[in-house]
């Protein structure tokens, strides 16, 4: 498979859970890649290991705009 068919793989599974309602929980960074834990607020949990570097760039904006709607959702409040 080729890296871009790799990240496109990659991007969908984040987005997937991003929009069936999952947050990024937790995250581990090695040589080997990104291991990104996903949950909702049903306490269901997912795993997702990123290994393009365009998947890590991807994964990274898409933790940013979490957490700045987060903060401006708690300023709105």
């Amino acid at each position: 498979m080729s890296d871009y068919q790799q990240f496109l793989q990659e991007r969908d599974q984040i987005d997937f859970y991003l929009q069936k309602g999952y947050y990024m929980k937790n995250i581990i960074e090695d040589l080997n890649g990104t291991t990104v834990e996903f949950s909702n607020k049903e306490n269901n949990s997912a795993i997702v290991h990123l290994t393009t570097a365009n998947a890590r760039k991807y994964f990274s904006v898409k933790l940013i705009e979490e957490r700045r709607n987060c903060i401006v959702n708690k300023i709105a409040k």
